[in-house]
């Protein structure tokens, strides 16, 4: 990926799995994110992966016609190759070839901005590299030794370069353990000041940035792309109703098939979701696939220890909705894994039920433990109740 706009052949394998993106459409944006353009598509059926090529050696062939046809330099994958795999891919395509794993870190390394998020997105990438040394490289295979050499005799160039990366993992690590330990102190400064904490978190291109702008009136870069925003940004919402300020947070934009690597390495930017006292999750209304999307993002809150967080679900761009699907209460309630989860309708551009999102914040946020816990339980104030 090193040109920009560079002609890419998607390919997508349907192997009976859930979540098969036909149209290769998210794919797709992400290719165009990353600064590639789609230069056609390939989808095939298959029981299970061919162990040298995924695809097979037929389909193989086809798909490297077609990029001949098109003109394009790279072939990309909808799943995760494994290094035998693109190995074999790369030698008979005779261009580079790359998985969605590697995409969605190359997006990743673009978009880093703060120091914390650029230590993150090293540490996956020399992890996912450490695992893919012998793909391209035919220096690797040559021998080093002997005097004034780095290294034992014998010893391989690829065993120096593992020796190398392992060390930068190691010292990537350490550097991510300390900004891991500030952010800890941080959150225990938040926490003596009795700060209500909410997440913004959602599937990436829900409409986060747009909404955290609208209700902080900050300037948070927003954009119609996926993965516009990686660093948390955290600012401070004054809620009149509720006579307090609270902490709201814009964290990273979930997706299906998150590289493990990110989750693991973005540990700590996930850790604002982790130590809130309410996400506000975030969805596309608009989008024909948000339950899946949900699904995606509740499958990730699990992964971080987030899940059993109070959720009030905001579906974004009510404005984008057809005129005859337009919902017939602008608050009501959607059923998250068996629990009646509160769920409002915005626009965060338009600004279409933002006061009513606002009342709910404060009603939540109020000092009355019973709505902190769980405000799915109670969704309206108690009043003057006995």
């Amino acid at each position: 990926m090193d040109s920009q706009s560079a002609p890419t052949i998607l390919v997508g394998v349907d192997l009976g799995l859930p979540n098969f993106d036909a149209e290769l459409e998210e794919l797709g944006l992400l290719a165009q994110t990353a600064g590639l353009q789609p230069a056609g598509r390939v989808v095939c059926k298959r029981r299970a992966p061919d162990a040298a090529l995924f695809v097979g050696s037929g389909k193989a062939e086809e798909i490297r016609q077609l990029a001949l046809q098109t003109g394009a330099t790279e072939i990309l994958f909808d799943q995760a190759l494994s290094p035998g795999q693109q190995r074999n891919l790369e030698r008979h395509m005779q261009m580079p070839v790359n998985d969605r794993t590697f995409l969605i870190l190359e997006i990743f390394a673009q978009r880093a901005r703060s120091h914390e998020g650029k230590l993150q997105v090293e540490l996956a990438r020399l992890q996912y590299l450490s695992t893919r040394l012998v793909r391209r490289w035919s220096h690797l295979e040559r021998q080093r030794g002997g005097i004034g050499t780095r290294g034992g005799p014998g010893e391989t160039q690829i065993e120096l370069d593992r020796r190398m990366i392992s060390d930068n993992i190691k010292r990537t690590k350490e550097r991510l353990s300390k900004v891991k330990r500030q952010r800890q102190t941080q959150r225990r400064q938040r926490g003596r000041r009795d700060a209500f904490n909410i997440s913004l978190i959602g599937y990436t291109n829900a409409g986060k940035s747009t909404l955290f702008n609208a209700l902080v009136k900050a300037r948070a870069y927003a954009a119609d792309q996926l993965f516009a925003t990686l660093d948390t940004t955290t600012r401070q919402l004054y809620l009149g109703e509720a006579g307090r300020s609270v902490s709201l947070s814009d964290t990273v934009g979930f997706i299906r098939d998150l590289p493990h690597g990110l989750v693991d390495a973005f540990q700590a930017t996930l850790q604002e979701a982790i130590d809130a006292d309410l996400l506000l999750h975030v969805v596309d209304a608009a989008n024909l696939e948000f339950a899946e999307q949900i699904a995606q993002v509740q499958m990730v809150l699990k992964e971080i220890g987030a899940a059993d967080i109070p959720q009030l679900l905001v579906f974004n761009k009510v404005d984008a909705i057809a005129l005859d699907a337009q919902p017939i209460r602008i608050d009501d309630f959607y059923e998250i894994e068996g629990v009646q989860t509160p769920r409002l309708f915005v626009s965060a551009r338009t600004l279409e039920g933002m006061p009513l999102l606002r009342q709910k914040l404060a009603e939540i946020a109020k000092p009355e433990p019973e709505f902190i816990q769980n405000p799915a339980i109670h969704p309206e104030p108690l009043g003057d109740e006995p």
